[in-house]
C-alpha cells in the first residue's frame, strides 16, 4: 500500500495559549490569570490574529499553482484536531465543499504539570525537569504525565496507519498542531535523533513550525510530474509571511547506515564503564 499523492499538514492559527507565551518569554505574565489557567488548552480559541493567519493560509490554498494542478479544488480527506484552535483553523480556511473528520491523534502533546505555565515558572519551578530535557529533548517527558516526543510519534504512525488504509493515491489536509506536525516530519522523513535536536534547539526560522504554515508532502515529482512510490519532496510555506519559510520544494533524504557508520556514530559518546 501507498501513501496519499499529496498530504498538507496546517498548523493553527496564534492561539490563546501562544500569545500568553509568547508574553511570557517577553517577561509579562499578565494573562497567566486564575481564569487562563483554570482551563484544559484543548479549549483554548484563536486570537483575532490567528483567525487571520487562518483565512490567509486558505486563501494561498485555494490559489497556489502547484496545488490547482496536482490536487485541484478539494481533497478527497479533511482531517482536523480534536481541539479548539486546530477545528477554528480548519473552519477559517473555508475550503470548497470541505467535510472535516476529527482526529483526536492529531491533539497536541501533552505537557503534563507544566501545560499553562509561565516563562518564570519553567526556569524555577520546573528547572530540573527543563535541565533533563537537555540531556535529550526527543525522549525525555514533562514532568506530571505528558508526552515524550517518542511518544508522540507513535499516535502519529496510528494516524499514518489511517492514510495506507484509507487514503492510497489521494490528497489529504489536516489541521493540527506544531510538535504533532514535528512528529510527522520525524516519522515520514526517517529523521535521525541527531537531526531531531539539531533542529530542536535551531533558532533559525526555516526551523519553527509557525502558527499556520503549511508542510506539504507529495508523491508527485515537482520537475517531471511522475508519481512515486513514496512521498520524495516536501516544501514549508508560511503564507502570512513568506521570509519565515523555504517556500521550494526538497528532495525527503532518508538517512541509511552501515555498520561502519553506526560504530562511528556510537564512539561520539564517552564510555564510562570498561
Amino acid at each position: 500500500m501507498a501513501m496519499p499523492k499529496n498530504l498538507l499538514l496546517v498548523r493553527h492559527g496564534e492561539s490563546e495559549g501562544n500569545k500568553a507565551r509568547s508574553l511570557s518569554k517577553k517577561g509579562d505574565d499578565s494573562l497567566y490569570t486564575p481564569e487562563f489557567r483554570n482551563r484544559h488548552n484543548s479549549v483554548f480559541r484563536l486570537t483575532d490574529l490567528g483567525i487571520q493567519q487562518a483565512k490567509t493560509v486558505g486563501r494561498w490554498i485555494k490559489s497556489d499553482t502547484w496545488i490547482k494542478n496536482t490536487v485541484g479544488s478539494y481533497f478527497f480527506r479533511y482531517y482536523t484536531s480534536s481541539y479548539v484552535r486546530a477545528r477554528e483553523t480548519a473552519g477559517y480556511l473555508d475550503l470548497p465543499n470541505a467535510v472535516w473528520f476529527k482526529e483526536p491523534y492529531l491533539r497536541e502533546r501533552d505537557w503534563g504539570k507544566m501545560d499553562i505555565t509561565s516563562d518564570e515558572e519553567r526556569k524555577t519551578i520546573f528547572a530540573e525537569a527543563m535541565r533533563r530535557r537537555k540531556l535529550d529533548s526527543f525522549l525525555w517527558a514533562p514532568t506530571g504525565g505528558g508526552e515524550s516526543m517518542a511518544r508522540v510519534c507513535e499516535r502519529t504512525d496510528r494516524v499514518l496507519e489511517t492514510f495506507h488504509r484509507e487514503c492510497d493515491e489521494e490528497d489529504v489536509i489536516a489541521a493540527c498542531h506544531g510538535e504533532t506536525i514535528m512528529s510527522f516530519r520525524v516519522r515520514i522523513e526517517r529523521m535521525s535523533p541527531e537531526r531531531f535536536h539539531e533542529i530542536d534547539s535551531s533558532k533559525h526560522p526555516f526551523d519553527n513550525i509557525h502558527n499556520c504554515q503549511v508542510i506539504h508532502y507529495t508523491r508527485v515529482n515537482p520537475e517531471t510530474g511522475e508519481l512515486a512510490p513514496y512521498m520524495n519532496w516536501v516544501r514549508s510555506v508560511c503564507p502570512w509571511d513568506m521570509s519565515l519559510s523555504r517556500n521550494e520544494w526538497e528532495v525527503i533524504e532518508r538517512p541509511r547506515y552501515t555498520n561502519e557508520q553506526l560504530l562511528v556514530a556510537a564512539a561520539l559518546y564517552p564510555r564510562i564503564v570498561a
